[in-house]
């Protein structure tokens, strides 16, 4: 077993400092006193108190918690879709044009995704708003979904669908009760994804929204640009503690789901 040398853990050191020293400093800054943000002026959670009594980012982040929501969910069922016919279909015709065309958004740059979407709602007259924003969200996050519930697919045992179909089930019924329980987590793991890069999303956005329909990714930038407000700070410090919450959670169920596997297939073994 190899040592963990000095010149290791000065990376590792170097590299997680990198990543969360500013993150640590904007979590003590928005506890600032003073509305300068680089000078401390001692300890106060007013500007949480401030936070929460401004109408202008209460309504970005609700905007952006519908937009997320629905484009999310409506990605998962489009992009599973997508990776059962890619993987279960075999060769068919148009299958390079159709796989071309699934991961295309994953190599596009965002603001040629979002200029296309503007001019194309500009030529159907659809009037920018949150159902924009919706679709712009469906259509590059749906590639994500497909990649990885096809890896999954790719993988999976077909011989427990088949002995479904040989039961007499029909092949919708063998999807629902045998192939999406077992493929599940990929599904669950590829709306998390879509949900977070819809949180994440600002070019795109920007392109596809409305002036009634503005996220809290555009909220924060346009607000940036006139200067940093220490409600910035407090709002970026809830956003980091809501993600550390989800990510000790799901560490925490993943792991207890890993340790009674393993003592359910100890007690078979045993018994």
């Amino acid at each position: 077993m190899k040592r963990f040398s000095f010149f290791s853990a000065v990376s590792l050191t170097l590299g997680f400092a990198f990543l969360y020293v500013p993150m640590l400093i904007l979590i003590i800054f928005s506890f600032n006193e003073s509305k300068l943000v680089t000078v401390w002026a001692g300890f106060s959670t007013k500007w949480y108190v401030s936070l929460l009594h401004n109408e202008a980012f209460l309504d970005a982040a609700w905007v952006t918690l519908r937009v997320a929501v629905f484009s999310s969910t409506i990605a998962t069922v489009l992009g599973t879709m997508a990776a059962y016919v890619l993987v279960r279909q075999g060769r068919f015709a148009g299958r390079t044009l159709f796989s071309g065309m699934i991961y295309a958004p994953l190599v596009m740059p965002e603001v040629i995704t979002g200029l296309s979407l503007l001019l194309l709602f500009i030529a159907v007259g659809v009037d920018r708003g949150i159902f924009t924003i919706v679709l712009a969200h469906t259509t590059f996050s749906m590639c994500y979904v497909s990649v990885v519930v096809s890896s999954r697919l790719a993988t999976f045992d077909r011989s427990v669908e088949e002995a479904a179909l040989d039961l007499g089930a029909e092949p919708f019924d063998a999807f629902r009760s045998v192939t999406l329980p077992i493929i599940a987590p990929a599904v669950i793991s590829g709306w998390l994804l879509a949900f977070t890069l819809s949180l994440d999303d600002l070019v795109i956005a920007s392109f596809t929204a409305g002036p009634s329909s503005t996220t809290l990714p555009i909220k924060i930038f346009s607000s940036v640009r006139l200067g940093v407000s220490p409600e910035i700070n407090a709002l970026s410090t809830l956003m980091i503690g809501i993600v550390t919450v989800g990510v000790i959670s799901v560490s925490i169920m993943t792991k207890r789901s890993a340790t009674r596997q393993a003592r359910d297939e100890r007690a078979a073994i045993q018994g």
